[in-house]
């Protein structure tokens, strides 16, 4: 069984084939043979990806009854208070439900790398990062779940990965870079 962790850059997109949409793609990284994504990540997220040749664990990683989590660091606008954070502990309901809820909390800014344009910055609007650690998987959920409180996203990284099935960080993993678990 092969299980690769890679740091996915922004931009890059979480298959292997573009399917003529001129973005760079996994395959501009990754060279081993039948690996296939446990999960996505969006084009204009970073972060932990994994990829194995396993199909069972791969069902197990992405599939939201295993209640794998993930925890993002995401650069918000504004400064939420404890309304907004309670709010994300509690469940945001978006347009397609309730959210399970998650853990949040405000943190320094993480140690990253640049980003590849770089986020906008705009002097009369402060920002602030915080940790989301979701069990559930829903398209562009935390940007959403940010966005209902009152925070839009403008930086997402996801950086951890855990549950019953393996525990996988980013440490050490420079964007673009992947090694084996």
């Amino acid at each position: 069984m092969t299980l690769i962790l890679f740091n996915k850059p922004y931009g890059v997109l979480s298959q292997f084939t573009d399917e003529g949409s001129g973005h760079p793609t996994l395959a501009d990284h990754i060279d081993v043979p039948g690996v296939y994504p446990a999960g996505r990540l969006d084009r204009d997220s970073e972060g932990l990806l994994l990829l194995t040749d396993d199909g069972r664990l791969q069902a197990q990683i992405a599939d939201p009854r295993h209640k794998m989590a993930k925890t993002y660091w995401a650069q918000v606008e504004g400064v939420p208070d404890e309304a907004a954070l309670d709010a994300l502990r509690a469940g945001v309901r978006l347009k397609d439900g309730l959210t399970r809820p998650a853990l949040a909390e405000r943190i320094d800014p993480p140690a990253l790398w640049p980003r590849d344009p770089p986020v906008r910055y705009r002097k009369s609007v402060p920002d602030c990062w915080i940790a989301l650690t979701l069990q559930e998987g829903r398209n562009r959920q935390v940007r959403r779940m940010t966005a209902a409180v009152g925070h839009p996203t403008l930086r997402l990284v996801r950086q951890r990965i855990w549950g019953r099935f393996g525990d996988w960080s980013l440490e050490g993993l420079v964007p673009g870079s992947w090694r084996e678990a």
